[in-house]
């Protein structure tokens, strides 16, 4: 009998108290690691641990053997004073569960976000001693708590000297570098087409400052329309290897705060150089498509082009003039409106999953504080615009496996990949649906995107709907990009790629310069295939990390919000049933809370895990996950980041 393996490796999850969890593949739960076994493990450490002997009927537990790539640098937190006197940092990050003490904080810091680096831990059961390297402001003030979280996540939200100087200079040199790229447009074999005499717009957020995209709109003799999407041609001012892409390799990502956007490029490029800005003449990489009405392809051709915007719209504005059939580029607009619809028609008969999720949105006043917090209405001309990014994308990643494919090379590219769900993950999907009233068949684990797709449409409307929208994107795989293609589940695509938004998406230049690469007829490497597949891995981590910062903001000033309404009432869902609680959400601004068990004075409440409820010992009252409920907030604590409510009537 093959004796069973005992040492694993896996990145560990710490969570409440200090109670930890590694998955390994061989073990369908994942491994529970007790406090006192955890050694100097922190939350997202990459740990090797040993399985201890397993007692039957209960979970594998086991213990750290060592660390083997820690993940925090550095520890961001509010400076406390505990009544022995000593100063200890209370990380913003709750899953750390270590309280260092500062030797070097003074009554000075008491109160203040400072950043620290530990610098003795000689027993992992006792506290270790950290230093005090940069105070960032007091704990509670808006831009610290936005600095703090930008900090957290390893961004910073100004770039180095030397890469601000990079790109001063490289604006000094913006006349003569357009006069350059005049010239790829001359010729027998222009590299550069020129369609600035295409009438062409861009339709974007009303607060939007850097204009990946825009759309041109022409109309063929044949009847047949020519429909341009021109993407800011970020590869053509920055190059590879050099100092201001060095860095954009490092943040992978701009990313989005309730307040501001820390950008991926400096802003001379993001929001000036590169960006499609109305009634300028601007540098673009392009997928240009001969359409029909019904949204055939007739022809496609892609490479580097200059345009010339003659309107940005937000996205309000475009559907004002497509609601009251009044105002600029109505005819363009209407074309491309109802050739979108076709798109997205036919992509969902496809079987693309229709994941729209609601979005948190706040206003805040001149300090920063939120004033209102609501969902964003989606309008239908973001989904129009959607359709022609997908496109877009879709057949940029086609054009090169095909063009590949024909000269016998391997299909060089960086991909945005999506994988089939997880078996397990999927049947656990199906009992809890089953449990809240709804059919979700599969067959061992195996779902088809339709069903999903008729999962969703069936709850539109109801309660639960967020709930279970939530709950059905966490049973998917997570999207990644790569140089190995797979498809792309979600959107039923067998290729695709992220094409559309170089200025705030590192892949995104990687596919540019791919493609030019393969329009000009060289090959790309193995070494060079192998350097884009490391960048394509570093940016999927930094994508997963700056996705944490925004949510992170966003839960901050929805505790910040609600801070101001302790005592006041709300229509709430309730979005999870533990031992100790309901967890409930306020429908208008989506803030979760918990409305704990012991505060139901009217019954003794039991906890039915399999039926996602609790129900009254005495009474028979049930609270059933997904069930709406009216709540009152009793306490909005900043610095734990909770909501405490309890239920009205």
């Amino acid at each position: 009998m093959e004796k069973e393996k005992s040492i694993y490796e896996g990145v560990i999850m710490v969570r409440g108290k200090g109670v930890g969890f590694v998955s390994v593949p061989d073990i369908e739960e994942d491994i529970v690691i007790a406090t006192e076994a955890l050694s100097f493990a922190l939350d997202g450490d990459i740990v090797e641990i040993e399985l201890l002997k397993h007692v039957e009927g209960k979970r594998r537990e086991g213990k750290v053997l060592r660390v083997i790539t820690p993940r925090h640098k550095e520890l961001i937190g509010t400076v406390q004073k505990k009544s022995d006197n000593t100063y200890r940092l209370l990380p913003d990050n709750r899953r750390i569960h270590i309280r260092p003490i500062l030797p070097d904080a003074t009554k000075t810091h008491e109160g203040m976000k400072v950043v620290i680096h530990i610098e003795a831990w000689k027993n992992p059961l006792t506290a270790p001693l950290g230093t005090i390297v940069e105070v960032i402001g007091p704990a509670g003030d808006h831009e610290t708590e936005m600095q703090a979280i930008i900090r957290s996540g390893g961004f910073s939200e100004n770039f180095p000297p030397h890469v601000a100087e990079a790109g001063k200079e490289l604006y000094a040199r913006k006349d003569q570098i357009f006069a350059d790229a005049i010239t790829d447009t001359l010729g027998d074999n222009p590299k550069r087409r020129d369609m600035r005499d295409r009438t062409t717009c861009t339709i974007d957020p009303v607060d939007a400052k850097d204009f990946d995209d825009a759309i041109s709109f022409h109309t063929l003799e044949n009847g047949n329309y020519e429909i341009g999407i021109h993407i800011a041609d970020v590869s053509h001012y920055v190059r590879e290897e050099d100092i201001i892409d060095k860095e954009a390799q490092e943040r992978g990502t701009s990313i989005y705060l309730v307040d501001r956007v820390i950008p991926m490029l400096p802003e001379v490029l993001s929001n000036d150089l590169c960006s499609l800005r109305p009634n300028e003449d601007r540098l673009s990489f392009s997928a240009v498509f001969e359409m029909t009405a019904q949204g055939d392809i007739r022809n496609e051709w892609f490479g580097q082009t200059i345009i010339h915007s003659n309107k940005r719209f937000s996205y309000e504005e475009a559907q004002d003039v497509l609601d009251t059939k009044v105002g600029p580029l109505y005819e363009e607009l209407n074309t491309l409106m109802n050739i979108g619809r076709v798109l997205r028609k036919k992509r969902h008969e496809d079987g693309a999953i229709a994941f729209d999720q609601a979005e948190v949105k706040f206003e805040l006043d001149a300090n920063g504080k939120p004033i209102r917090a609501y969902t964003k209405v989606r309008t239908e001309t973001m989904l129009m615009i959607e359709d022609y990014m997908l496109l877009c994308n879709k057949r940029v990643a086609e054009y090169v496996y095909n063009h590949t494919k024909k000269k016998g090379l391997d299909a060089a590219f960086v991909y945005r990949v999506h994988d089939v769900p997880n078996p397990e993950k999927i049947e656990s999907l199906s009992i809890f649906l089953n449990a809240l009233g709804h059919e979700f068949k599969t067959h061992r684990g195996v779902v088809k995107a339709e069903d999903i797709n008729a999962l969703l449409k069936s709850i539109e409307g109801t309660p639960e709907e967020t709930l279970i929208k939530t709950a059905t994107i966490r049973s998917m795989a997570k999207a990644m990009y790569t140089t190995k293609n797979i498809g792309h589940f979600g959107l039923a695509f067998k290729y695709y790629t992220h094409f559309t938004s170089p200025i705030r998406r590192y892949p995104d230049l990687m596919s540019h310069r791919i493609l030019r690469k393969h329009l000009d007829g060289h090959v790309v490497s193995s070494r060079e295939l192998a350097k884009y597949e490391n960048l394509s891995v570093q940016s999927s981590e930094r994508e997963m990390t700056a996705v944490t910062a925004e949510r992170d903001s966003i839960k901050y000033k929805q505790v910040e919000y609600m801070q101001g309404k302790v005592g006041q009432e709300f229509d709430g869902v309730i979005t999870g049933v533990t031992d100790w609680g309901l967890y409930v959400e306020d429908k208008e601004s989506r803030s979760e809370g918990m409305i704990r068990l012991s505060s139901m004075k009217s019954d003794y409440f039991t906890h039915e895990a399999s039926k996602y409820r609790v129900k009254g010992n005495r009474t028979g009252k049930t609270y059933t996950l997904g069930s709406e409920i009216r709540i009152k907030l009793i306490r909005a604590d900043m610095e734990e980041r909770v909501l405490d409510f309890e239920l009205v009537g």
